[in-house]
């Protein structure tokens, strides 16, 4: 009987360490050296010239931008208010998607987190349920939310407007690595179709668009197995209009099907996606399987890590297109307070031709709000200034707009100057065609010619700054 029970035993033991040498070899680390090196994270960068470029950003902005704004309350219209913490910030990197779909591990894979403490929790099942930041630090540490939303030199902080609630689900992950010095992530709770908004406890609709409007560079990931599209994701994708450019579609854990598969489910993403993404040109998608294992055998290894070189460059050029970014935005910004305020300047001036002594203000202001096309508010603005039609706001939103804020509160431009600080209307358009281009163009020519990191491994496709034309 105990010779019996030691041979099982023995089997047993055998059966164990078969099974782990199998495990072993089904999780070979991949080489993680084309990381680096496409984005050039042995490379110094010269902070001290960024530094002061962001330095003199924030001085136009403050100076010849936020006057404007404060001045006719286009934080009200938009729910956009630029502070210095979103100024001098990182390039974010969202990550979008299903659940389980390896937005968690994609990061732990770029950051080389796997197998340390650090690593985000990965699993079969829904594991995000916070929106998580990842950061720089000079130690590791992680942050609660609320003290992220609290510390006003991090550019989280109108995020206290979507409640305590929220702030629960938030937490920041800092720790010293050379990737995030030039770049911060942001991974989200995965999609979960049969469940519905109200059951988050917060606007989780609301939160997205906060972070989509603020990203550099958007990856949708998806799994060959989770291709369905219901109502949450076609909600996101709608919160994801006009902002194409930005956004790369990830098919993951591609080594997990063989090649003729993997066509079928790619014609099959397309076909799904369609109906979303109404644009000439289509968001790139790259196919690949970004985890640190190695890629499943008898697949196409060598198509996969060309995907993910010419995803890391995409990478690279946000990451190298930063100022240029920020400043482009920022006169983006500009732009659209300034037909704001020339758009209030025109009610004003409307409202104050049509009363008269015996007029109901209430009565006569309704009228022109009703029907601005009746009194030419909008297509003045177009015919005395050099406005595109396309950058109008929508006429509806001034509805609401001065159903917040009386029209009586407003001051025309003409009145908006002062001796010393001069006109608000002359400093902002002086912003937006002199001070920002040149701005621009200072650091253009202070930039050195260099081979491109495709150039240096080969990756074939350079990929387009978004602000700049051929």
């Amino acid at each position: 009987m105990k010779g019996t029970v030691s041979i099982c035993c023995f089997l047993a033991l055998l059966l164990l360490q078969a099974t782990a040498e199998v495990e072993e070899l089904d999780h070979v680390l991949r080489d993680r050296s084309h990381i680096d090196e496409t984005l050039r994270l042995a490379t110094e960068e010269k902070a001290a010239d960024y530094v002061a470029a962001i330095q003199k950003l924030r001085k136009i902005y403050h100076s010849s931008i936020k006057p404007m704004e404060q001045a006719y309350k286009y934080n009200e219209l938009r729910q956009h208010e630029i502070s210095d913490g979103e100024i001098t910030s990182k390039p974010m990197v969202l990550f979008l998607g299903p659940w389980s779909v390896g937005k968690s591990s994609m990061i732990n894979y770029l950051l080389g987190l796997q197998d340390s403490p650090y690593q985000l929790y990965t699993g079969a099942e829904p594991t995000t349920s916070e929106f998580t930041v990842i950061m720089h630090g000079e130690k590791i540490r992680s942050v609660e939310g609320i003290v992220m939303a609290a510390d006003s030199s991090r550019s989280f902080s109108p995020l206290e407007k979507f409640g305590q609630n929220f702030l629960e689900k938030l937490i920041g992950i800092e720790m010293p690595h050379k990737l995030l010095e030039r770049v911060t992530f942001v991974d989200t709770p995965g999609i979960i179709e049969n469940r519905k908004q109200q059951e988050r406890g917060y606007p989780f609709n609301d939160v997205c668009q906060w972070f989509i409007d603020r990203a550099d560079l958007i990856f949708v990931v998806f799994d060959p197995t989770k291709l369905d599209v219901g109502l949450e994701l076609e909600m996101l994708f709608r919160q994801l209009k006009g902002r194409e450019s930005q956004i790369r579609i990830i098919l993951n854990k591609a080594d997990n099907l063989a090649t003729q598969d993997l066509m079928r489910v790619y014609g099959a993403l397309f076909w799904s996606l369609a109906p979303l993404i109404n644009v000439t040109e289509p968001p790139r998608v790259y196919v690949s399987s970004f985890w640190p294992y190695d890629y499943a055998p008898d697949t196409s290894r060598e198509l996969f890590k060309r995907e993910e070189i010419s995803l890391l460059e995409d990478l690279n050029q946000v990451i190298e297109n930063r100022m240029e970014n920020k400043i482009a935005f920022i006169r983006q910004h500009a732009i659209r307070v300034r037909i704001h305020a020339l758009l209030v300047d025109r009610y004003v001036q409307t409202f104050k031709e049509k009363m008269s002594f015996f007029s109901d203000p209430e009565l006569v202001f309704q009228e022109i709000v009703d029907d601005p096309d009746k009194f030419y508010i909008f297509k003045s603005i177009l015919a005395k200034t050099n406005v595109s039609k396309f950058d109008l706001p929508n006429r509806d939103a001034y509805r609401d707009f001065f159903g917040i804020n009386p029209i009586a509160s407003f001051k025309p431009l003409a009145s908006q100057c002062s001796y010393i600080g001069g006109c608000l209307l002359e400093k902002i358009e002086k912003a937006i065609t002199n001070e920002l281009p040149g701005l621009l163009s200072s650091i253009n020519s202070g930039k050195q010619p260099g081979l491109s990191s495709c150039e240096i491994t080969g990756c074939g496709e350079k990929p387009k700054n978004r602000y700049r034309k051929n």
